[in-house]
Protein backbone atom coordinates (compact mmCIF):
# COMPACT_ATOMS: atom_id res chain seq x y z
CA UNK A 1 0.00 0.00 0.00
CA UNK A 2 2.97 2.33 0.50
CA UNK A 3 3.40 2.51 -3.30
CA UNK A 4 -0.08 4.03 -3.47
CA UNK A 5 0.73 6.77 -0.93
CA UNK A 6 1.43 9.34 -3.66
CA UNK A 7 -1.89 8.55 -5.32
CA UNK A 8 -3.73 8.86 -2.01
CA UNK A 9 -2.09 12.22 -1.40
CA UNK A 10 -3.05 13.44 -4.89
CA UNK A 11 -6.69 12.46 -4.46
CA UNK A 12 -6.92 14.14 -1.08
CA UNK A 13 -5.47 17.33 -2.60
CA UNK A 14 -8.27 17.23 -5.17
CA UNK A 15 -10.91 16.69 -2.49
CA UNK A 16 -11.52 13.04 -3.41
CA UNK A 17 -11.64 10.13 -0.96
CA UNK A 18 -9.16 7.45 -2.14
CA UNK A 19 -10.74 4.95 0.23
CA UNK A 20 -13.91 5.08 -1.88
CA UNK A 21 -12.08 4.86 -5.19
CA UNK A 22 -10.01 1.83 -4.13
CA UNK A 23 -12.58 0.20 -1.87
CA UNK A 24 -12.58 -3.62 -1.50
CA UNK A 25 -15.88 -3.94 -3.38
CA UNK A 26 -14.79 -1.73 -6.30
CA UNK A 27 -13.15 -2.87 -9.52
CA UNK A 28 -10.10 -0.77 -10.35
CA UNK A 29 -6.73 -0.44 -12.04
CA UNK A 30 -3.92 1.94 -11.03
CA UNK A 31 -0.85 2.76 -13.15
CA UNK A 32 2.03 5.26 -12.77
CA UNK A 33 3.82 5.70 -16.04
CA UNK A 34 4.55 2.17 -17.25
CA UNK A 35 4.21 0.64 -13.78
CA UNK A 36 1.06 -1.25 -12.84
CA UNK A 37 0.51 -0.74 -9.11
CA UNK A 38 -2.88 -2.28 -8.48
CA UNK A 39 -5.71 -4.11 -10.19
CA UNK A 40 -8.86 -5.64 -8.76
CA UNK A 41 -11.71 -7.58 -10.34
CA UNK A 42 -15.11 -8.10 -8.76
CA UNK A 43 -18.04 -10.38 -9.66
CA UNK A 44 -19.18 -9.28 -13.12
CA UNK A 45 -16.04 -7.24 -13.94
CA UNK A 46 -12.88 -9.01 -15.08
CA UNK A 47 -9.70 -6.91 -15.31
CA UNK A 48 -6.52 -8.40 -16.80
CA UNK A 49 -3.64 -5.94 -16.99
CA UNK A 50 0.13 -5.92 -17.28
CA UNK A 51 2.84 -3.38 -17.98
CA UNK A 52 6.06 -3.48 -19.99
CA UNK A 53 8.48 -1.02 -21.58
CA UNK A 54 5.93 -0.14 -24.27
CA UNK A 55 3.16 0.77 -21.85
CA UNK A 56 0.21 -0.43 -19.80
CA UNK A 57 -2.02 -3.06 -21.41
CA UNK A 58 -5.48 -3.75 -20.02
CA UNK A 59 -8.38 -6.01 -21.00
CA UNK A 60 -11.58 -5.21 -19.13
CA UNK A 61 -14.80 -7.17 -19.56
CA UNK A 62 -18.20 -6.57 -17.94
CA UNK A 63 -20.02 -9.87 -18.13
CA UNK A 64 -23.43 -10.40 -19.73
CA UNK A 65 -26.41 -9.26 -17.69
CA UNK A 66 -24.36 -7.74 -14.85
CA UNK A 67 -25.32 -4.24 -13.74
CA UNK A 68 -22.42 -2.85 -11.77
CA UNK A 69 -23.59 -0.41 -9.08
CA UNK A 70 -20.21 1.00 -8.01
CA UNK A 71 -18.15 2.88 -10.63
CA UNK A 72 -15.14 1.06 -12.05
CA UNK A 73 -12.04 3.22 -11.50
CA UNK A 74 -9.12 3.52 -13.91
CA UNK A 75 -6.35 5.67 -12.43
CA UNK A 76 -3.48 6.89 -14.61
CA UNK A 77 -0.75 9.37 -13.82
CA UNK A 78 2.83 10.54 -13.70
CA UNK A 79 4.39 12.03 -10.59
CA UNK A 80 7.98 12.62 -11.77
CA UNK A 81 9.17 15.79 -13.52
CA UNK A 82 9.42 14.03 -16.89
CA UNK A 83 7.81 10.89 -18.27
CA UNK A 84 5.74 8.99 -20.80
CA UNK A 85 2.65 6.87 -20.34
CA UNK A 86 1.14 4.75 -23.11
CA UNK A 87 -2.12 2.95 -22.36
CA UNK A 88 -3.58 0.16 -24.50
CA UNK A 89 -7.16 -0.50 -23.39
CA UNK A 90 -9.67 -3.04 -24.65
CA UNK A 91 -13.06 -2.65 -22.97
CA UNK A 92 -16.06 -4.90 -23.64
CA UNK A 93 -19.55 -4.83 -22.19
CA UNK A 94 -21.33 -8.06 -22.99
CA UNK A 95 -25.04 -8.26 -23.83
CA UNK A 96 -27.28 -6.53 -21.29
CA UNK A 97 -24.41 -5.38 -19.08
CA UNK A 98 -24.35 -1.88 -17.55
CA UNK A 99 -21.51 0.02 -15.85
CA UNK A 100 -20.01 3.42 -15.18
CA UNK A 101 -16.27 3.93 -15.59
CA UNK A 102 -14.35 6.81 -14.03
CA UNK A 103 -10.94 7.46 -15.55
CA UNK A 104 -8.79 9.71 -13.33
CA UNK A 105 -5.73 11.14 -15.11
CA UNK A 106 -3.33 12.86 -12.70
CA UNK A 107 -0.58 15.05 -14.15
CA UNK A 108 -0.20 17.84 -11.60
CA UNK A 109 3.55 17.46 -11.00
CA UNK A 110 5.32 16.79 -14.34
CA UNK A 111 7.02 19.62 -16.20
CA UNK A 112 7.09 17.68 -19.48
CA UNK A 113 5.13 14.48 -20.06
CA UNK A 114 3.19 12.53 -22.68
CA UNK A 115 0.05 10.47 -22.04
CA UNK A 116 -1.36 8.48 -24.95
CA UNK A 117 -4.47 6.26 -24.77
CA UNK A 118 -5.45 3.80 -27.50
CA UNK A 119 -8.87 2.38 -26.61
CA UNK A 120 -11.08 -0.15 -28.37
CA UNK A 121 -14.55 -0.26 -26.83
CA UNK A 122 -17.34 -2.70 -27.71
CA UNK A 123 -20.90 -2.65 -26.42
CA UNK A 124 -22.89 -5.74 -27.25
CA UNK A 125 -26.71 -5.74 -27.62
CA UNK A 126 -28.53 -3.86 -24.88
CA UNK A 127 -25.39 -2.85 -22.98
CA UNK A 128 -25.03 0.56 -21.34
CA UNK A 129 -21.75 2.33 -20.62
CA UNK A 130 -21.01 5.74 -19.12
CA UNK A 131 -17.29 6.57 -19.41
CA UNK A 132 -16.12 9.69 -17.57
CA UNK A 133 -12.54 10.85 -18.10
CA UNK A 134 -11.25 13.75 -16.02
CA UNK A 135 -7.74 15.23 -16.25
CA UNK A 136 -5.98 17.14 -13.49
CA UNK A 137 -2.94 19.12 -14.68
CA UNK A 138 -0.47 21.48 -13.09
CA UNK A 139 0.72 24.88 -14.30
CA UNK A 140 3.68 23.78 -16.45
CA UNK A 141 1.90 23.49 -19.80
CA UNK A 142 4.33 20.76 -20.80
CA UNK A 143 1.79 17.93 -20.88
CA UNK A 144 0.82 16.21 -24.12
CA UNK A 145 -2.47 14.25 -24.02
CA UNK A 146 -3.40 12.02 -26.97
CA UNK A 147 -6.59 10.00 -26.39
CA UNK A 148 -7.79 7.79 -29.26
CA UNK A 149 -10.90 5.60 -29.14
CA UNK A 150 -12.68 3.34 -31.59
CA UNK A 151 -16.13 2.41 -30.33
CA UNK A 152 -18.78 -0.04 -31.56
CA UNK A 153 -22.26 0.31 -30.09
CA UNK A 154 -24.43 -2.75 -30.67
CA UNK A 155 -28.18 -3.04 -31.14
CA UNK A 156 -30.23 -1.11 -28.54
CA UNK A 157 -27.05 -0.28 -26.58
CA UNK A 158 -26.16 3.14 -25.17
CA UNK A 159 -22.72 4.74 -24.92
CA UNK A 160 -21.91 8.01 -23.21
CA UNK A 161 -18.41 9.52 -22.96
CA UNK A 162 -17.58 12.66 -20.98
CA UNK A 163 -14.11 14.22 -21.23
CA UNK A 164 -13.05 17.05 -18.92
CA UNK A 165 -9.82 19.06 -18.75
CA UNK A 166 -10.49 22.30 -16.91
CA UNK A 167 -7.96 22.25 -14.06
CA UNK A 168 -4.42 23.47 -14.76
CA UNK A 169 -2.74 24.05 -18.12
CA UNK A 170 -3.90 21.84 -20.97
CA UNK A 171 -0.53 21.76 -22.76
CA UNK A 172 -1.30 19.95 -26.00
CA UNK A 173 -4.53 17.98 -26.35
CA UNK A 174 -5.47 15.93 -29.43
CA UNK A 175 -8.68 13.89 -29.12
CA UNK A 176 -9.50 11.35 -31.85
CA UNK A 177 -12.79 9.48 -31.30
CA UNK A 178 -14.85 7.48 -33.81
CA UNK A 179 -18.10 5.72 -32.88
CA UNK A 180 -20.12 3.21 -34.91
CA UNK A 181 -23.77 3.11 -33.79
CA UNK A 182 -26.03 0.13 -34.53
CA UNK A 183 -29.78 -0.44 -34.77
CA UNK A 184 -31.87 1.47 -32.18
CA UNK A 185 -28.64 2.33 -30.33
CA UNK A 186 -27.34 5.71 -29.20
CA UNK A 187 -24.08 7.52 -28.49
CA UNK A 188 -23.31 10.81 -26.74
CA UNK A 189 -19.90 12.50 -26.72
CA UNK A 190 -19.30 15.50 -24.45
CA UNK A 191 -16.01 17.41 -24.13
CA UNK A 192 -15.24 20.35 -21.82
CA UNK A 193 -11.80 21.99 -22.01
CA UNK A 194 -10.30 25.27 -20.77
CA UNK A 195 -7.10 26.43 -22.49
CA UNK A 196 -4.68 29.09 -21.20
CA UNK A 197 -1.38 30.72 -22.20
CA UNK A 198 -0.05 28.80 -25.25
CA UNK A 199 -2.19 25.66 -24.87
CA UNK A 200 -3.22 23.84 -28.05
CA UNK A 201 -6.54 21.99 -28.27
CA UNK A 202 -7.54 19.73 -31.17
CA UNK A 203 -10.74 17.72 -30.89
CA UNK A 204 -11.96 15.43 -33.67
CA UNK A 205 -15.07 13.38 -32.90
CA UNK A 206 -17.07 11.35 -35.41
CA UNK A 207 -20.32 9.41 -35.03
CA UNK A 208 -21.50 7.01 -37.75
CA UNK A 209 -25.23 6.26 -37.52
CA UNK A 210 -25.06 3.01 -39.44
CA UNK A 211 -28.41 1.35 -38.81
CA UNK A 212 -32.13 2.00 -38.47
CA UNK A 213 -33.08 4.20 -35.51
CA UNK A 214 -29.49 5.01 -34.50
CA UNK A 215 -29.01 8.26 -32.61
CA UNK A 216 -25.99 10.41 -31.83
CA UNK A 217 -25.02 13.66 -30.11
CA UNK A 218 -21.68 15.48 -30.09
CA UNK A 219 -21.51 18.32 -27.57
CA UNK A 220 -18.35 20.41 -27.19
CA UNK A 221 -17.69 23.26 -24.77
CA UNK A 222 -14.29 24.95 -25.03
CA UNK A 223 -12.88 28.21 -23.65
CA UNK A 224 -9.49 29.66 -24.64
CA UNK A 225 -7.66 32.72 -23.37
CA UNK A 226 -4.26 34.45 -23.67
CA UNK A 227 -2.59 32.90 -26.77
CA UNK A 228 -4.26 29.49 -26.62
CA UNK A 229 -5.56 27.78 -29.77
CA UNK A 230 -8.54 25.47 -30.30
CA UNK A 231 -9.70 23.61 -33.41
CA UNK A 232 -12.85 21.50 -33.12
CA UNK A 233 -14.20 18.99 -35.64
CA UNK A 234 -17.54 17.32 -34.91
CA UNK A 235 -18.89 15.02 -37.61
CA UNK A 236 -22.07 12.94 -37.77
CA UNK A 237 -23.08 10.68 -40.64
CA UNK A 238 -26.70 9.55 -41.06
CA UNK A 239 -26.72 6.32 -43.07
CA UNK A 240 -30.05 4.62 -42.30
CA UNK A 241 -33.79 5.17 -41.95
CA UNK A 242 -34.74 6.93 -38.72
CA UNK A 243 -31.17 7.86 -37.89
CA UNK A 244 -30.98 11.12 -35.92
CA UNK A 245 -27.88 13.11 -35.04
CA UNK A 246 -26.87 16.53 -33.76
CA UNK A 247 -23.56 18.41 -33.41
CA UNK A 248 -23.44 21.22 -30.83
CA UNK A 249 -20.24 23.29 -30.43
CA UNK A 250 -19.77 26.38 -28.24
CA UNK A 251 -16.40 28.15 -27.88
CA UNK A 252 -15.51 31.24 -25.88
CA UNK A 253 -12.48 33.34 -26.83
CA UNK A 254 -10.59 35.83 -24.62
CA UNK A 255 -7.46 37.90 -25.16
CA UNK A 256 -5.39 36.87 -28.18
CA UNK A 257 -6.72 33.31 -28.29
CA UNK A 258 -7.95 31.72 -31.51
CA UNK A 259 -10.79 29.22 -31.95
CA UNK A 260 -12.29 27.44 -34.94
CA UNK A 261 -15.07 24.89 -35.40
CA UNK A 262 -15.88 22.57 -38.30
CA UNK A 263 -19.26 20.85 -37.82
CA UNK A 264 -19.68 18.21 -40.54
CA UNK A 265 -23.03 16.58 -41.22
CA UNK A 266 -23.60 14.06 -43.97
CA UNK A 267 -26.77 12.13 -44.79
CA UNK A 268 -26.90 9.21 -47.23
CA UNK A 269 -30.45 7.98 -46.55
CA UNK A 270 -33.62 9.99 -47.31
CA UNK A 271 -35.15 9.11 -43.93
CA UNK A 272 -32.15 10.16 -41.83
CA UNK A 273 -31.73 13.59 -40.30
CA UNK A 274 -28.62 15.28 -38.90
CA UNK A 275 -28.39 18.87 -37.62
CA UNK A 276 -25.64 21.10 -36.27
CA UNK A 277 -25.03 24.39 -34.50
CA UNK A 278 -21.76 26.15 -33.71
CA UNK A 279 -21.10 29.41 -31.90
CA UNK A 280 -17.75 31.12 -31.31
CA UNK A 281 -17.29 34.44 -29.55
CA UNK A 282 -16.94 36.33 -26.33
CA UNK A 283 -19.04 36.07 -23.20
CA UNK A 284 -22.49 37.65 -23.46
CA UNK A 285 -22.33 41.23 -22.15
CA UNK A 286 -25.73 40.92 -20.51
CA UNK A 287 -24.51 38.01 -18.41
CA UNK A 288 -21.45 40.01 -17.36
CA UNK A 289 -23.57 43.00 -16.42
CA UNK A 290 -25.91 40.83 -14.38
CA UNK A 291 -23.03 39.44 -12.32
CA UNK A 292 -21.39 42.87 -11.95
CA UNK A 293 -24.68 44.13 -10.53
CA UNK A 294 -24.20 41.51 -7.81
CA UNK A 295 -20.78 42.86 -6.90
CA UNK A 296 -18.33 40.96 -9.12
CA UNK A 297 -15.65 42.81 -11.09
CA UNK A 298 -15.58 42.22 -14.89
CA UNK A 299 -12.79 39.59 -14.87
CA UNK A 300 -14.39 37.64 -12.04
CA UNK A 301 -17.76 37.78 -13.81
CA UNK A 302 -16.31 36.38 -17.05
CA UNK A 303 -14.49 33.62 -15.16
CA UNK A 304 -17.70 32.69 -13.33
CA UNK A 305 -19.60 32.42 -16.62
CA UNK A 306 -16.90 30.29 -18.25
CA UNK A 307 -16.67 27.93 -15.31
CA UNK A 308 -20.45 27.64 -15.33
CA UNK A 309 -20.36 26.61 -18.99
CA UNK A 310 -17.66 24.04 -18.27
CA UNK A 311 -19.17 22.80 -15.01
Amino acid sequence: MTELATLYEAFRTLGEDPGVILAPDTAHMVAYGHRLLSQQSIPGVAIEAHADEQGVHARVRVQAGFRILQPVHLCFGLFERFGVQNVDLELTLEAGAAATFWSHCLFMRPEAARHAMDARITLEAGARLAYQEVHYHGASGGIEVLPKARVKVGEAAHYRADFGLTQGRVGRLAIDYAVEVGRAASAELTSKVYGHATDTIDICERIHLNDEGARGLIKTRVAVEDAARAHIVGATYGKAAGARGHVDCLEIVRGNALASAVPEVRVSHPQAKVTHEAAIGSVDERQIEALMARGLDPDAAVERIILGMLG
